[in-house]
């Protein structure tokens, strides 16, 4: 019996606030780090590989109900537009894309507005209702982390 394997389009979106304007907010978010993870409060590495000066490779583990989760993401910059896209090109969310933009509001604060496009691969066929709940738990875990770095941010570039 052969198992076809479906892909499935799971969009979602938010946007974060920062306390900060701008360009900081961009420059602080492209530069990478290996402890980046453990500001949005989650358990796991990563390796950064620059490319080029808008090409970035991440490659990071991650732990999920106690299990690793390896993946690398191709990062290409913009600095003019103050965005930047991520790319899945290992892992289990395979091709999987997320756009960043960061945006004034006013001179002294900013904000990012996110747009994720998860791929998610199943034998079996989901309902509406699980893709709908896929699209709000990713939201979720991302906005959290979002907002852990938004504060890690303004407490950062803040003191500088």
């Amino acid at each position: 019996m052969l198992l076809s394997v479906r892909i499935y389009s799971i969009k979602y979106g938010f946007t974060q606030h920062f306390t900060v304007p701008a360009r900081k907010a961009y420059n602080w978010c492209i530069d990478y780090k290996p402890y980046d993870l453990s500001l949005m409060h989650l358990k796991g590495s990563r390796r950064i590989r620059k490319l080029t000066g808008d090409a970035v490779l991440l490659s990071e583990t991650t732990f999920a109900n106690g299990k690793a989760v390896k993946k690398s993401k191709l990062v290409r910059l913009n600095r003019r537009r103050m965005s930047w896209s991520s790319t899945h090109v290992s892992g289990p969310f395979l091709h999987s894309q997320f756009l960043y933009q960061i945006s004034p509001v006013g001179k002294k604060r900013s904000k990012l507005e996110f747009d994720g496009l998860l791929l998610v691969y199943s034998n079996a066929r989901l309902s509406r209702e699980k893709i709908r709940r896929i699209a709000k738990e990713e939201r979720l875990q991302d906005s959290t982390s979002w907002r852990h770095l938004a504060k890690a941010m303004g407490e950062e570039v803040g003191t500088l």
